[in-house]
C-alpha cells in the first residue's frame, strides 16, 4: 500500500466526519494513531474545514465539503490512469 500524503489523509478524515464522527472512529477509519490524528483535526479545525461539537464529534463543514469536491476532480485522472494501468498489466 502506497504512502499517503497529507492531503489524501486530510480528505480521508473530512470523507469520515461528513455525517459526524468521533475521534475514535476517525482514528480506526483512517488507519491513524491517535497522536497523529489530533494534529490533523488541530490543522482542519484552524482552517475551518471541520468543527468540534461540544460532544466531541466532529463534522465537515461546508467550506471542508468543498474542499473535498475540489480534492475528488484533482486526483480523478490520476486514479483513473492508475486503474487502466492495473488492468493491463
Amino acid at each position: 500500500m502506497p504512502r499517503r500524503n497529507d492531503l489524501d489523509i486530510c480528505a480521508e478524515i473530512l470523507q469520515l466526519s461528513q455525517r459526524g464522527a468521533n475521534k475514535t472512529r476517525i482514528v480506526y477509519g483512517a488507519n491513524l494513531n491517535f497522536k497523529i490524528v489530533e494534529k490533523y483535526l488541530s490543522r482542519l479545525i484552524a482552517n475551518g474545514l471541520l468543527k468540534a461539537s461540544p460532544n466531541k464529534r466532529f463534522l465537515t463543514t461546508e467550506k471542508g465539503l468543498q474542499f473535498l469536491e475540489q480534492f475528488q476532480v484533482l486526483v480523478a485522472p490520476i486514479q483513473e490512469q492508475k486503474m487502466l494501468e492495473e488492468v493491463a498489466k
